[in-house]
């Protein structure tokens, strides 16, 4: 029986090059480039030391250069170091790759190879030019995190710097920053350098204000008004973003909601769904506290109702793009959605 290749993880890649352990070939493919981005940064600032980059390291890119040139370069030896590091940017543009094929079977022990393969991947019928590339170093691949995973995520990073946040600001930079994880890094290191040192947690208030994401007037506030069916609140946020245009438009949350009553259609379905834990273990959420806001929902919604409600978005969302919709715009297309969700 065949075994399974063996997990690689961007964790144990770093554990790994943190410790000094460096591999001939590191082949990084991923539609998220964050993880590609880290892992080749840092190979490239502590492979070599600075006195010994001149010579040693080379920065190619794949639209600039062939197969077999990269195999050529890799192949040479280090100049006066342990090692030499060879980087390949945008080598999902590298054509004809049999050279390169031909080099992984027998990579160079004192070249450290780093190919950067981003919106995308080696199509995963290629197995035997996947198992060459294993066999030669490490083969990653650096996947969009999920919408569910977004909070962990930035719980973890801001936990590595030695700063908390509690689940409600975390959901609201998750909502208002996205899966883009460039960008949600960056996001996080300037609250983190505007929190005092006397107070290293991260509050609804401080999002606001260093964000600029609203803790009243936002997609969770917003949800959790739709959830509980509060009418009141609901159209308060609508009137919010009616008035307030620079603040983002109420229709930018459609995702979010659509995901929402996704999830509890789900829900309707858990064998355990009496039970916050059986909720959560059903939709594969992170702890049963998470689960609380369905568990409100199985009680506010049948399923029947939600079987319409994710038809009324599909629907909403079809006008949005100019079907069957020749004028309604789309802050009063999100009104109507409101109003059929609430009624």
């Amino acid at each position: 029986m065949a075994t399974e290749p063996k997990s690689v993880t961007y964790e144990s890649i770093m554990n790994d090059l943190k410790a000094g352990k460096f591999e001939p070939v590191y082949y990084l493919m991923g539609d998220e480039p964050y993880y590609i981005d880290k892992i080749s940064d840092y190979i490239a600032e502590h492979a070599l030391t600075p006195d010994e980059r001149d010579f040693n390291q080379t920065i190619l890119f794949g639209s600039d250069v062939t197969a077999a040139q990269v195999a050529d370069t890799a192949r040479r030896y280090p100049m006066m170091a342990e090692r030499q590091v060879v980087i390949v940017k945008e080598a999902q543009n590298i054509k004809q790759t049999e050279q390169l094929e031909r080099y992984f079977k027998t990579p160079v022990k004192s070249t450290v190879l780093v190919l950067c393969h981003k919106n995308g991947s080696i199509d995963g019928r290629k197995r035997e030019y996947l198992k060459t590339i294993r066999e030669a170093g490490v083969l990653f691949e650096s996947k969009k995190l999920k919408d569910r995973d977004l909070v962990p995520f930035i719980e973890k990073y801001l936990q590595a710097r030695q700063v908390s946040i509690d689940p409600k600001s975390a959901m609201l930079i998750a909502e208002a920053i996205g899966p883009d994880l460039s960008r949600l890094t960056g996001e996080m290191d300037k609250v983190v350098l505007a929190l005092p040192e006397t107070n290293r947690r991260v509050t609804p208030q401080v999002v606001e204000d260093q964000i600029g994401v609203s803790k009243e007037f936002n997609g969770y506030e917003l949800r959790d008004a739709l959830v509980n069916r509060n009418i009141y609140k609901a159209n308060l946020i609508i009137k919010y973003f009616d008035k307030n245009p620079k603040a983002g438009s109420v229709y930018s949350f459609l995702p979010l909601i659509f995901q929402y009553f996704q999830n509890l259609m789900i829900a309707h379905y858990a064998p355990k769904k009496q039970s916050q834990e059986g909720v959560a273990e059903w939709l594969e959420l992170r702890s049963p506290w998470a689960a609380k806001e369905y568990m409100t929902g199985l009680r506010n919604f049948s399923a029947m109702k939600v079987m319409q409600i994710l038809g009324k978005i599909r629907e909403i969302d079809a006008k949005s793009k100019g079907l069957d919709n020749p004028n309604t715009a789309p802050e009063e297309l999100m009104k109507e959605l409101i109003f059929y969700i609430l009624h």
